[in-house]
């Protein structure tokens, strides 16, 4: 993979006011420039036109999306971007649903030329990382993939496979900046490097 795509979803809402978002991004920007990779990227509350978007998936090698999440899923700046962009790509990003009309009971969700293209989750979350991995506590031990399972399915719908999702858990009640970025840097390196 030699051009990922770093999409920001960070914004000011609330009482946050996107940092953590904003400087996860800039850790991926320069350790990925450092791996020698060509990197775009979009801030999506900074405004984007839809044609040089679609053009900056079809060029990315890979897709990554820097994110809080809200009330259990992606921000609505996200949400509102994949809903233009993609529906904006019919023909480029998909061809169709995937059925046909002599079986259209079968093979829904099959019809993506992105094929060969990846993707990966960095979230924020002020969850504990218990709350996902723990079959006790509020996922049941599903993991976080599970929350965004409606995610992962919009990119496989055209063509993308997943890459290992990064977290960043408890950052409100106990943020650990430094580690954050530890982290982040040898989750990337492990998979661009």
């Amino acid at each position: 993979m030699k051009n990922i795509f770093l999409l920001n979803g960070a914004k000011e809402f609330g009482n946050s006011k996107a940092k953590l978002n904003l400087t996860l991004h800039e850790c991926a920007l320069h350790t990925l420039k450092d791996l020698n990779l060509n990197v775009e990227q979009t801030h999506i509350d900074k405004a984007y036109d839809i044609s040089e978007e679609i053009n900056k998936f079809l060029k990315a090698d890979a897709v990554i999306y820097q994110m809080p999440t809200w009330r259990m899923g992606e921000p609505w700046i996200v949400k509102k971007y994949i809903d233009e962009v993609f529906t904006a790509g019919h023909g480029k990003f998909y061809a169709n649903d995937g059925r046909s009309y002599e079986n259209p009971t079968k093979n829904y969700g099959k019809g993506g030329l992105l094929q060969g293209k990846k993707y990966m989750f960095s979230l924020t979350w002020n969850a504990p990382i218990e709350a996902f991995n723990d079959k006790n506590e509020f996922f049941e031990g599903k993991g976080v993939d599970m929350v965004y399972w409606h995610l992962h399915k919009a990119h496989e719908f055209i063509g993308m496979k997943a890459l290992p999702t990064f977290i960043c858990n408890d950052v409100v009640k106990n943020p650990q900046i430094k580690n954050y970025l530890q982290a982040y840097t040898n989750h990337l390196k492990k998979i661009f490097a």
